[in-house]
């Protein structure tokens, strides 16, 4: 039967009924395995059930769209959390977030599932959280003591309906972060601008078999895998505070319940390169421009949504289990986290005008032993790889840090962005004298299609020194601020997603560098 929480049964019943979920019967026939049952014997179902309308007794289909926004509805409905309709994406479908709270001033956590649409099992995951926090029997429930929560757990509503990685105008959201082009994106930004979670957790799936058997012989062999904020200009400070409060305690609670893990990885196209890669550093990722933010931020992955409905529990199950983890590890900090966090955002404002800003960055290249599983013998497969690593950035062009940037009147997009995020923009009342570099091309090229969707576009520039005579109505953004670090991200025009290359800001000469402190 559909087992749900008994102060919600009723209703949600007929989410799991009228809606499609099957509350008995035979189960589908089975599809063939992609490899041999010793590989499936090692992912055994998980003892715990999940009430959700796609982990029902017969189902052969995930939770769909109509069916989602039911059950969130149906949960605000009860009482348990309040229900906030953030608009619609560009197909007209409804982009919702149910928020629990027992009461004002409390740290907020935000978790976002399903950026990527052909990613089931992490918006299947965060429905079934939200269940749970809405049943105050179940031990979970015990975070909102101390913590909000904030819920989105499909974010990409158009990419489920359509069963692929982008949205409905062939976007990469994840990749949207710094550039803000997407609906769905922008929705995230406006939720961390208003209420400024202190944990961000993006919920996603990876590839378990494909490339890897044909470049290594072998399947990932974990069933989570796990990365924070590894980007360039990142403070120390911040990826210290996520490693020993959030992610060593997730290490232990994924061990205690028997769920393998990892470091994210992936690796190249090229099925003759024996290399495998962290997840990506530039900034415009949402854990990377979460870790600007000054948010605890993470990513999980199972595996894996190459496998349609196999292990279907026990890939939802492993999020749930690392979800509670990092519900708990915040719980537990939540006294103190928000000014370990607001601290580390004075720190990054007092560097401005001196020290070194990284405009992009290498992953340090090393040997490294990984355990894979044979596909035929489902026995482990250790290989060795060559590894790059994104915990040990190398610097590969820098530039002193600016005071601030000035933006030219006409601006207009990129300063409502900034303003988005939540970012200082002063407008110049009366014009002023400002000493200035501005950027001087020296060339630009469009590599690969990018995973937005578009070609990867970047330019290279040098500075030239200059006193400018800024006009009244244009704008100046000081450096002197937490968000600082994201704003280089976007303003600086070769970064990896700068916003000139990609045409948020009308010319070059639109920004220029600004190395004194404006009056």
């Amino acid at each position: 039967m559909c087992r749900l929480p008994a102060f919600a049964r009723g209703a949600l019943l007929l989410v799991c009924t009228a809606l499609g979920g099957a509350a008995a019967g035979a189960a589908p026939e089975a599809a063939p395995l992609p490899y041999a049952p010793a590989v499936a014997a090692r992912f055994a179902e998980p003892v715990e059930t999940y009430a959700t309308p796609g982990l029902q007794a017969g189902r052969d289909r995930w939770t769909d769209n109509a069916e989602m926004a039911a059950a969130l509805r149906t949960l605000a409905g009860a009482g348990a959390a309040e229900l906030l309709n953030l608009g619609r994406t560009d197909a007209g479908a409804e982009l919702l977030v149910l928020r629990f709270s027992r009461g004002p001033g409390r740290p907020v956590a935000l978790l976002v599932g399903q950026q990527h649409g052909n990613e089931p099992a992490g918006g299947e995951a965060l429905l079934a959280l939200a269940m749970q926090l809405a049943n105050p029997q179940h031990p979970v429930s015990a975070v909102l003591d101390r913590l909000d929560v904030l819920l989105l757990p499909r974010a990409n509503p158009d990419g489920v309906a359509l069963d692929r990685r982008r949205n409905a105008t062939g976007a990469d959201i994840n990749r949207d972060h710094l550039l803000l082009r997407t609906q769905e994106a922008g929705v995230i930004a406006d939720l961390v601008t208003r209420w400024q979670p202190v944990l961000f957790v993006d919920v996603h799936e990876h590839i378990a078999l494909g490339r890897y058997v044909a470049s290594f012989g072998g399947i990932k062999g974990q069933d989570l895998l796990v990365q924070y904020a590894t980007t360039p200009n990142l403070p120390p400070a911040m990826t210290a505070l996520v490693e020993q409060g959030f992610r060593l305690p997730l290490l232990s609670a994924l061990d205690a319940a028997g769920i393998t893990h990892e470091w994210y990885y992936t690796n190249p196209r090229d099925p003759q390169a024996r290399l495998l890669t962290m997840g990506g550093a530039q900034p415009g990722l949402a854990r990377n421009a979460g870790g600007l933010k000054q948010m605890v931020s993470v990513l999980l992955e199972s595996r894996g949504f190459d496998l349609g409905r196999l292990h279907a529990r026990r890939r939802v199950h492993s999020h749930v289990v690392a979800l509670h983890s990092l519900l708990r590890s915040a719980a537990a900090l939540a006294q103190n986290l928000p000014q370990r966090l607001s601290d580390i955002g004075v720190v990054v404002a007092r560097q401005a005008c001196h020290g070194t800003l990284v405009l992009d960055a290498a992953p340090t290249r090393r040997r490294r032993a990984l355990q894979m599983i044979d596909p035929d013998s489902g026995a482990d497969l250790p290989v060795t790889v060559d590894w790059d690593d994104m915990l040990q950035l190398q610097p590969v062009q820098t530039r002193a840090r600016p005071c601030g940037y000035w933006l030219a009147p006409d601006a207009t997009e990129a300063v409502a962005r900034l303003h988005r995020w939540g970012v200082q923009v002063r407008t110049l009342p009366a014009e002023r004298s400002l000493q200035v570099e501005r950027y001087v091309e020296t060339g630009r090229f469009e590599g690969r299609p990018g995973e937005d969707g578009g070609l990867a576009r970047r330019i290279t520039a040098t500075l030239a020194a200059d006193t400018w005579r800024a006009p009244a109505g244009s704008f100046y953004v000081p450096m002197d601020q937490p968000l600082a670090n994201l704003v280089a991200a976007a303003l600086e025009p070769d970064t990896a997603h700068a916003w000139f290359a990609h045409g948020l800001l009308p010319r070059l000469d639109a920004v220029m560098r600004v190395t004194t402190p404006a009056p």
